[in-house]
Order: C-alpha cells, then sequence, then structure tokens
C-alpha cells in the first residue's frame, strides 16, 4: 500500500516537472494559487500526469472538489487502494 509521503513526492515530482520548478516542494495544505506558474492549463496537464504517475483515472466531479494538494493526495490514496 502506498503511504501519503510517497504519493506526495512522486506528486512533487509531477507538478515540479510541468512547471519546471526546481528546488520545490509541494505541501498538504498548499493550493494552487499558491504555486507560481499552476494556471488552468497547467491544472489539466498536472491531472494527466497524475493519472499517469499513479495509474488513476480522476473523474471530473473528484476533480471539482479538490481545494489543495491534501485533497489531490486524499483522492489519490483513496483510488490506489
Amino acid at each position: 500500500m502506498i503511504t501519503e509521503s510517497e504519493i506526495l513526492i512522486r506528486m512533487n515530482d509531477v507538478v515540479s516537472d510541468i512547471l519546471e520548478h526546481h528546488d520545490f516542494e509541494l505541501k498538504r495544505e498548499m493550493t494552487a494559487k499558491e504555486v507560481s506558474g499552476w494556471d488552468s492549463l497547467a491544472h489539466i496537464s498536472i491531472i494527466v500526469g497524475m493519472e499517469n504517475e499513479f495509474g488513476v483515472k480522476f473523474k471530473l466531479a473528484e476533480i471539482k472538489i479538490i481545494q489543495n494538494i491534501g485533497d489531490f493526495v486524499d483522492l489519490v490514496k483513496a483510488k490506489t487502494q
């Protein structure tokens, strides 16, 4: 079973690659608005990147309720169990 810290590390790698950030660290309480370059187009790329990274598919209703990185981690964890 994948841990929350593993999910966060892998998510951080995906977001860093897409947004081309170096020395970047996601935290559970962070929102997209707090991350430089995370706009609506990047958001779609990040969602697809997470689906590919974790081998899951997100429903629109699931994506719409994500308020912060912690919610995203929880969704990935639920989908990978």
